[in-house]
């Protein structure tokens, strides 16, 4: 049995390693993360370190004081003054970023979703809150009243730590997302040719006329994929480290951060990358040998690399938090749990539901494919 196994084994092993594609997915999508996560960064220093210049243009549609006036120039924007009709067509040219009506002591910015209205609206909301502190402290102060013991009357305090790093975690959590997505990506190509492309061309018949057990050809087949989704998570996981090493020392929002993994995510990392290989190894396997061409195959496998992307994707961005019910869910479970270890929470409960179900769940996988090549109207 053991000889059989090995036989088949180094059969789909050798077919793997000279078939290009199978060596593209496998070896090549992985160099795209540290490029995604450059490019992330890349746009995260862009969107912090927008020049002043671009969103300082302002109207102001009734008349300015001193103070105003010097006030603004001491911020750098640009004054725009004139009354509402001719402030309204200067926005609506682009020639402002928002413009400001005042009626007795109430004033309204009026600007739109833009990014360049919404940094400009940022920093009006700067003047104003400027601008009302200095006439506070002018009226408390003509009332004889010490103006610093009424407006300081606390004082707050900001200690950032590393753990603390918006950009850091969001970039680590998400670079994670994208191992998980190479994974699947390197298990379709494989898995589609050893089962449809087989078929396909005329091969596997000749496979199953060897005296030998349809379990050993299903192992083969399985462990085969498997290897070479593992070779593409961890040769990911290794590249993603290093980006991310280098990455910290590139980019200013990253200062001051820890954007290394802990050696608790690089341990569980490594886990989870081996368990997923083996899951969605089994998957792919048992739905390409429904199909019975290539590229039947490969358009029921297009939909698995947007379910591995996405739901983890979106609960990161809605902040889902994991309980005990998401450490069943496949696909979530892995990129939540590895999200909430990441930012430095440990659950041994939903780790253990994490892994406990995913076997489970391989399981269950390796008896559909036994059953499906047990059926001649499956395989032929």
């Amino acid at each position: 049995m053991k000889s059989n196994l090995w036989i088949i084994l180094k059969k789909e092993l050798r077919e793997l390693f000279r078939d290009k594609k199978s060596l593209a997915m496998m070896l090549v999508i992985p160099i795209f993360i540290p490029f995604l996560i450059l490019m992330m960064s890349f746009l995260f220093e862009a969107q912090i370190s927008t020049d002043i210049t671009e969103y300082n243009k302002m109207g102001f549609a009734y008349e300015l004081s001193d103070i105003e006036k010097e006030l603004l120039n001491s911020m750098a924007i640009e004054i725009y003054s004139g009354n509402e009709e001719d402030m309204q067509a200067l926005y609506e040219n682009s020639e402002i970023y928002l413009y400001v009506t005042k009626e007795d002591t109430n004033y309204t910015v009026h600007s739109n979703s833009s990014e360049a209205s919404m940094y400009a609206t940022t920093f009006i909301e700067s003047y104003f809150e400027s601008y009302k502190n200095m006439l506070q402290q002018g009226y408390l102060t003509n009332e004889g009243i010490n103006a610093d013991e009424v407006l300081n009357i606390i004082t707050v305090t900001e200690e950032v730590t590393e753990e603390d790093s918006y950009f850091a975690n969001y970039i680590k959590n998400y670079a994670f997302l994208f191992i998980i997505m190479a994974i699947t990506v390197s298990a379709t190509y494989p898995s589609t040719d050893t089962t449809a492309g087989e078929k396909e061309r005329g091969t596997l018949e000749t496979l199953l006329t060897f005296p030998m057990k349809s379990k050993n050809i299903i192992l083969g087949k399985f462990f085969s994929v498997s290897l070479s989704s593992l070779i593409t998570g961890v040769l990911s996981f290794l590249l993603t480290y290093i980006t991310l090493f280098l990455a910290k020392d590139m980019f200013t929002i990253y200062e001051n951060a820890n954007l290394l993994y802990s050696w608790q995510a690089v341990i569980l990392g490594i886990v989870i990358i081996l368990v997923y290989s083996f899951f969605i190894s089994g998957l792919c396997i048992a739905i390409a040998s429904k199909s019975k061409t290539f590229k039947e195959a490969q358009s029921a496998l297009t939909p698995l690399t947007f379910i591995s992307l996405f739901p983890g994707m979106i609960a990161f961005m809605i902040n889902i938090a994991t309980n005990n019910f998401i450490a069943f869910i496949p696909f979530l479970n892995m990129t939540m749990i590895f999200t909430d270890i990441n930012n430095g929470m440990y659950n041994i409960l939903q780790i253990f539901i994490m892994l406990a179900s995913s076997i489970i769940y391989i399981v269950i996988i390796m008896y559909i494919i036994i059953k499906q090549y047990k059926s001649e109207k499956v395989l032929f």
